[in-house]
């Protein structure tokens, strides 16, 4: 069996909840986030102590890590690329999100915006460290871009306020409190009677890159029906003996990948070729090849579709 994933330990970092309400944002530790990328220095997250955050637009109390509160904190600057964000503007809508401007003045020398993807690689080698500041990484980027895509009220319309140290969004016309959302999907990595694991590319994908399928939970239905459904739906194949692996928060924007794996008797399959262009069963030795030769990129480090890939192929693929 493979060694238990660090996402099935207890959070590293004490949510402490019951502290929303009373936190002063400026007495904490801030986390620089903005349109999904994170302040990165030496391969880690930057910690601004208090006294040094750049002026906020949007703080979300990340919670504590031992004697030490975190905050979220989005640059004020950030309200131009996301009105959402401006306490000022509180009735324009939100619009796409522009790139994070690394000479903004609260970038110091030896400092950089890194999208969460590149950030959760940086992290993937740095053990217990690393898993923190994955962890702080995710929640990060998930409760901001939550902020920023949710500025108004579901129900009549008008602007809602962050309450509850960033975690809800109060709407004061109709008295209703709005919460942050997480989209379950499922993603399962596929093996054939031979053990050849099934690598698919997906249209939207960028060329030669290849994963697990994968979709989203639809209404009504369990993580494993949604397995069951996703996996015909793309490629005609009907598996058995689904074994849950594992969860990881995926905020792309607001996900929770929950993973499987599966097997068929039956490796023939036809393929959506709206979702799936490419697929194949390939053994260990021909994956490392693919891999080696550039013909598979494949998930990075600190991903659940890296990880369920190592699981099988009996540890990194190089």
């Amino acid at each position: 069996m493979p060694p238990q994933h660090p996402l099935m330990d207890p959070l590293r970092i004490d949510r402490s909840a019951q502290r929303r309400d009373t936190i002063d944002p400026g007495a904490c530790h801030a986390i620089v986030v903005r349109d999904g990328a994170l302040l990165v220095r030496d391969g880690h997250l930057v910690e601004r102590e208090p006294g040094d955050h750049p002026d906020a637009a949007l703080t979300v109390y990340l919670g504590r890590d031992g004697e030490r509160d975190l905050v979220a904190l989005v640059p004020a600057d950030a309200s131009e690329a996301n009105p959402a964000m401006s306490a000022s503007r509180e009735h324009a809508d939100a619009i796409a999100p522009k790139p994070a401007d690394a000479s903004a003045a609260w970038v110091a020398d030896g400092e950089a915006m890194v999208g969460l993807r590149d950030a959760i690689h940086l992290f993937a080698g740095a053990g217990e460290a690393g898993e923190r500041e994955h962890e702080l990484a995710a929640t990060a980027v998930a409760i901001t871009t939550w902020h920023a895509n949710h500025p108004r009220c579901a129900k009549c319309g008008e602007p809602t306020r962050p309450t509850a140290g960033g975690w809800v969004r109060r709407c004061d016309n109709d008295e209703r409190d709005h919460y942050p959302r997480t989209d379950a999907a499922v993603i399962v990595a596929i093996t054939d009677a031979e053990d050849r694991l099934l690598m698919a590319h997906a249209s939207y994908w960028s060329p030669g890159r290849f994963s697990h399928l994968a979709g989203y939970v639809e209404p009504g239905e369990s993580f494993e029906q949604a397995v069951h459904r996703e996996v015909f739906e793309e490629a005609s194949l009907t598996v058995r003996d689904l074994v849950y692996v594992g969860s990881q928060p995926w905020p792309f924007p607001a996900s929770i990948m929950v993973g499987f794996t599966a097997r068929v008797d039956d490796p023939n399959f036809s393929l959506d070729e709206d979702e799936i262009t490419e697929a194949h069963f390939v053994t260990r030795a021909q994956l490392a090849a693919h891999v080696a030769d550039g013909s598979m990129i494949v998930a990075p480090q600190g991903s659940i579709a890296r990880r369920m890939m190592d699981d099988w192929y009996g540890g990194p693929v190089s």
